[in-house]
């Protein structure tokens, strides 16, 4: 067994300095098939750590029935890491940012009525000790002075720029302790005076986020941490995508020289991120800040290792930096090669072959409806003799498809700041409404999602609401959605990329795994596919399309295209 401690100017691993050198993973980004992989591909880089979020939402998205199968797995990850000889960093939250759906918090529990979230309040608080336990009980073991890898846990997340309850960080203190962690506890914040001030408590170590300027960033931190070692625990390599704008890249050469400089001034350094991987399903998170942008599929985030698991440019210049500083193996991974071009013709599904989905009365939202899915169908009769008017609603969250008499006739969407459209004529009013993604920061955690405030015509209110939930793969009940599946060989399993050019928005499933979102908007135009979820012989293919007719076909291309450049 062996120690790690905060010495008075550097960490210590059994009484000697060590430096940090880690890259942020996220488990639940990863196909579990693939983590051993990207670990091991970490370690070729020069890293000795990993640093991985937890993510509460995915562990338990319906309140009591904990999962820690397959994907969730904290322990194997922990275990992986362990086995390729490197540390791990946990940083559990409860709140993650992280542009995660909800910012990592379940929906059950922000739905609870008058629950203040992030500060101290007794349901908040609750449920919250009852997650970390569950988290603790995986890592308390995995210790490194019981024989295990993690060496830090981190209280809460970039807390400085949300509040500043020090009741409230001290009970999360308390529990951690109180769960046999006995690891060095530590905070991360942007390196800003009141953001450190606020997010901070005495006996937890201070680091900083930040991807630029460290040595005018580590003074500052350095202000509110006088002693123990200076480390950047988000050291932003690259940045995230949302629909509707650019792919965010940054120069590679740019990024090392940063990296260099961080390095150089005897810091610590978690990288965010070394592999960002993909937001897979419905997981993605959105920004707003006047506007509404959902974040895409893709969490490539321009990061070395892109999210493929090939190494980049970036990945060998931070090689490079590294080596300088610490220690780096002979082995490089291998360069990315093409992966298989396919084309595959695709037949609309039955509705016949689909069973009937449940409704309830009334207009409910996502929340109401207990519905963790993204789709929920509205359906009510017109008023005898309708004869056209206008349709308002109080606000659309996210994205609304209104047809008359099973006839689409346009869309509302949150973005575009939409409340209103004209109906023609008819007996029957169908709104399906898609929730693209919760807003993962400030205070929209947590809003409800769905038809909010007054749904009415010429300004009298609708009434004779029936709410049916949508799961995906039962999609093809809902009239509004079209579905088309496909087969394709493989002669043995590989990564894929499907090309969505021409198509309109929707989603996709192969091998029974929902990669996620595509849309038209873009920047996103293919989907990452897993080696994991093929196989030789046969595999599917379900295309799941809400604007336009469904495809006939599907192509498989031989490289990722994640959109338009923006460095």
């Amino acid at each position: 067994m062996s120690t790690f401690a905060i010495g008075d100017r550097d960490f210590l691993l059994d009484g000697q300095s060590h430096r940090i050198i880690s890259g942020a993973m996220h488990y639940f980004r990863i196909h579990p098939g693939d983590w051993a992989d990207r670990i091991r591909k970490a370690r070729l880089m020069g890293l000795n750590t990993i640093e991985t979020y937890v993510a509460w939402n995915a562990h338990e998205p319906v309140e009591g029935e904990w999962d820690e199968s397959d994907g969730l797995d904290l322990g194997r990850f922990l275990d992986l890491i362990a086995a390729e000889g490197l540390h791990a960093i946990v940083r559990p939250g409860p709140y993650i940012c992280a542009e995660w759906h909800n910012g990592g918090l379940p929906t059950w529990l922000t739905a609870t009525p008058g629950i203040r979230l992030r500060r101290t309040d007794a349901a908040y608080q609750a449920a919250l000790e009852t997650y970390l336990r569950r988290v603790y009980r995986v890592v308390a073991p995995r210790q490194i002075d019981r024989g295990g890898n993690v060496v830090l846990v981190q209280i809460e997340n970039e807390y400085g720029a949300y509040g500043s309850d020090k009741d409230y960080l001290a009970e999360l203190v308390r529990v951690t302790r109180d769960s046999d962690i006995t690891v060095p506890l530590t905070t991360v914040d942007q390196p800003e005076p009141d953001m450190l001030e606020a997010g901070s408590l005495p006996g937890l170590h201070l680091t900083g986020s930040f991807g630029s300027r460290a040595h005018e960033r580590l003074a500052t931190l350095r202000e509110h941490q006088p002693t123990g070692p200076l480390m950047c625990s988000e050291f932003w390599d690259g940045w995230f995508d949302w629909w509707g704008g650019p792919h965010h890249t940054t120069d590679a050469a740019t990024a090392a020289a940063e990296l260099d400089d961080l390095l150089g001034a005897g810091a610590s350094v978690n990288i965010y991120m070394f592999h960002g991987g993909t937001n897979f399903g419905t997981t993605n998170g959105a920004n707003d800040k006047g506007r509404y942008l959902p974040i895409v599929t893709s969490y490539d985030y321009d990061a070395p290792l892109d999210e493929a698991g090939d190494p980049t440019e970036k990945y060998h210049a931070f090689r490079d930096v590294i080596a300088k500083y610490a220690d780096v193996p002979a082995e490089a991974p291998a360069s990315a090669s093409g992966r298989p071009e396919i084309t595959v013709a695709l037949s609309p599904v039955s509705r016949t072959a689909v069973t009937s989905l449940a409704s309830q009365p009334g207009l409910a939202t996502f929340e109401e409806a207990e519905h963790t899915g993204s789709l929920l169908r509205h359906e009510t009769a017109l008023p005898d003799g309708f004869a056209g008017g206008v349709l308002s609603i109080g606000e659309v969250r996210d994205q609304a498809w209104v047809s008359v008499d099973g006839i689409r006739v346009g869309s509302l969407s949150r973005t575009r700041h939409e409340h209103a459209l004209r109906l023609p004529p008819g007996r029957n009013l169908s709104i399906l409404v898609e929730e693209q993604g919760r807003v993962n920061y400030d205070d929209r955690l947590g809003e409800a999602k769905g038809l909010i405030g007054p749904v009415a015509i010429d300004g009298h209110a609708l009434s004779g609401w029936q709410t049916t939930p949508v799961p995906l793969d039962q999609a093809a009940g809902a009239p509004e959605l079209l579905m088309a599946e496909g087969s394709f060989d493989l002669d043995a399993p590989s990564d894929l990329f499907l090309d969505t050019t021409g198509w309109g928005k929707g989603y996709v499933v192969v091998g029974g795994f929902l990669l996620g979102r595509y849309w038209s908007n873009g920047p996103q135009r293919t989907l990452y596919v897993p080696a994991p979820v093929t196989q030789a012989g046969s595999n599917t293919i379900t295309v799941v399309e809400i604007e336009q007719p469904v495809p006939n076909s599907a192509r498989f291309v031989g490289a990722p295209s994640l959109g338009p450049l923006h460095e």
